[in-house]
């Protein structure tokens, strides 16, 4: 595969371009076409997001490969942005973290991130999580690294060590996964901004930044998160939780009101849906294939 068409050079090109990169999550290929519209270089698709929306279940390792790789599919085809998605441990052992890449890079995919939790996984911002050895993280970084078709493409290694064993422990982790062959890190659930620092000085590789919603790690603004050292701030969630409470929103109204007037000032207009996808552009071409063919 040509790095200059590529999916995870173009990505790891947004990651030099923009410091921090802001990626921001996207649930749906329209989600993603309107990310792209002001203005952001890279979207992510997250597993929890997958499960929540796409199949109704909580974010227990319960959702597979297809799941998350259907979603993954209609992003890339609807939208020219790199895509980084969330592929949990790896859904299996070697050979199935292998599939799992291979299959990630023939559906556009950008970027995936891996992480050391035990197989029946947690959110990263709930507590009792659980992770594998060191060195059974080791084998699946590996293992992915090993599958690449495509030399661009980015294995992102995640740790949720430091709220299990402490952040030098998750250091030395990520110190250990970049050694396997990781091109970044994700260090989750990161209290403050001198662990970013010690994360950054340690593993000398771009490092990412969870900012999720009721988790964690503080709302850190990107001028703080670049002075340390951060390279990717990513807003995983936001999205589709507003998009989700405004959909409630509109669910108990017009079912207490009998109508939906009340709401209609905050939904988004017929005319900007259309912008965003393109409708009219569409609609031309249909109209001058109809004119083709009335001519003949």
């Amino acid at each position: 595969m040509s790095s200059l068409s590529s999916a995870g050079s173009r990505f790891r090109a947004a990651v030099a371009a923009e410091k921090p990169l802001q990626v921001v999550g996207a649930i749906t290929a329209y989600a993603a076409k309107m990310a792209e519209a002001v203005g952001y270089k890279a979207v992510y698709l997250s597993g929890g997001g997958v499960a929540a929306n796409s199949l109704g279940i909580p974010d227990l390792g319960i959702s597979t490969m297809e799941d998350v790789l259907t979603d993954a599919n209609r992003i890339t085809n609807a939208c020219s942005l790199p895509l980084m998605i969330d592929i949990d441990t790896g859904w299996g052992g070697a050979f199935n973290i292998a599939r799992t890449i291979k299959s990630c890079i023939k559906a556009g995919v950008a970027a995936v991130h891996i992480e050391d939790q035990v197989g029946q996984k947690r959110c990263g911002h709930r507590p009792g999580k659980e992770v594998v050895s060191k060195e059974e993280m080791v084998d699946r970084v590996k293992a992915a690294v090993d599958a690449k078709t495509d030399a661009q493409f980015v294995i992102m290694a995640r740790t949720d060590a430091a709220a299990v064993e402490g952040i030098d422990s998750a250091i030395e982790r990520g110190i250990a996964y970049v050694e396997a062959g990781a091109d970044m890190i994700f260090p989750e659930a990161m209290n403050t901004l001198d662990d970013y620092r010690k994360f950054k000085a340690a593993v000398k590789v771009p490092i990412l930044a969870n900012l999720t919603e009721f988790g964690s790690t503080p709302f850190f603004h990107v001028d703080e998160l670049r002075d340390a050292g951060v390279d990717i701030a990513l807003y995983c969630c936001g999205a589709y939780r507003a998009m989700n409470a405004a959909a409630l929103n509109f669910y108990e109204t017009t079912r207490r009101e009998g109508t939906q007037k009340n709401v209609v000032p905050t939904m988004q207009s017929r005319a900007d849906l259309y912008k965003y996808l393109g409708y009219h552009a569409y609609e031309d071409k249909l109209d001058s294939l109809f004119a083709q063919g009335k001519n003949k």
